[in-house]
Parts: structure tokens; C-alpha cells; sequence
């Protein structure tokens, strides 16, 4: 079994501000406000969540979910922002993955706006999702010398 680190505390830069609303170690929800505009916001890791068996889950990997319309001409900012203060937050983190209804082209060209990636569609309990990851330069840079071993 996988050993799940807690969640970080994540500290949002620009004008959001947020208010917790539930934290404990695998999950937590935050109520973020940017001017007029709210959004509540769940942050939590993927092995402890509903996507622990649904790919290759990394312990630090996080999952965002949003309680908004993921088609909101403000997801691609609220994404970017909560997606760089996990990594700040956690330099371990492999991923952060988004998850938008499959086949839903508005909400994955959303989260591409905001430096998200499409990599999988996925089917857990109820419903059919198609998985976005934002990695770091150190998960996606790649070693064209095939014939170097990194490490060695």
C-alpha cells in the first residue's frame, strides 16, 4: 500500500484569497475569492481519492476539483493559480491533475489555457472523465542521449 504524505498548506499569490472550509491529511476544500467572482475548490491526493486506481498514482500527486461550471471563462486562472501553489507547496509533487466530463472540448481547452496537459480517459464509479496533468520540468524533461543511463 502506498504511503500518502498529508496535504501542504498552499498559499495563493495575485488576488486570491482563500478561506478553508475542511483540511485533513489526504483532502481538503477551499472557498477562494478573486474580486466578485467565488469558487469552491477540493484539493486532494490522488492515492487517497477516487483516481487512486484509475492510472500509475505517484504519493504526492494532486487532484483539482472544482465546484463551478468547468467551462467559467475563469477556470483557466483559478487552475494556473491553485496549480502553482501545489507545486510550490510540495517540489515532490509529480502531478497535478484535472478532470473534466469526457468528451467535454470547452472544459479540456480550459485547463490547457492554464498549462494542463491531456493524458488519459478514465472510467470511475459513476462517470467517464478525461484526465489533464500540469507536471514540473523535472517529471517531463527527457534525456536525448539514449545511450546515457541517468544516474550513472
Amino acid at each position: 500500500m502506498l504511503a500518502v504524505p498529508p496535504l501542504p498548506d498552499l498559499e495563493l499569490r495575485g488576488g486570491q484569497r482563500a478561506t478553508v472550509e475542511s483540511w485533513s491529511r489526504g483532502a481538503g476544500v477551499l472557498r477562494l475569492r478573486d474580486g466578485g467572482t467565488e469558487a469552491l475548490v477540493r484539493v486532494e491526493r490522488c492515492a487517497a481519492g477516487r483516481l487512486r486506481d484509475a492510472y500509475p498514482v505517484a504519493a504526492h500527486d494532486v487532484e483539482l476539483v472544482l465546484e463551478t461550471d468547468p467551462r467559467a471563462e475563469t477556470v483557466p486562472a483559478l487552475l494556473r493559480t491553485l496549480a502553482e501553489a501545489v507545486s510550490a507547496a510540495d517540489p515532490r509533487c509529480r502531478r497535478v491533475v484535472y478532470a473534466v466530463p469526457e468528451g467535454d472540448r470547452t472544459a479540456a481547452e480550459h485547463a490547457e489555457a492554464a498549462g494542463f496537459r491531456y493524458v488519459v480517459d478514465i472510467d470511475v464509479a459513476d462517470r467517464q472523465l478525461s484526465l489533464l496533468v500540469r507536471e514540473p520540468g523535472w517529471v517531463t524533461n527527457t534525456d536525448m542521449d539514449l545511450d546515457h543511463v541517468p544516474g550513472t
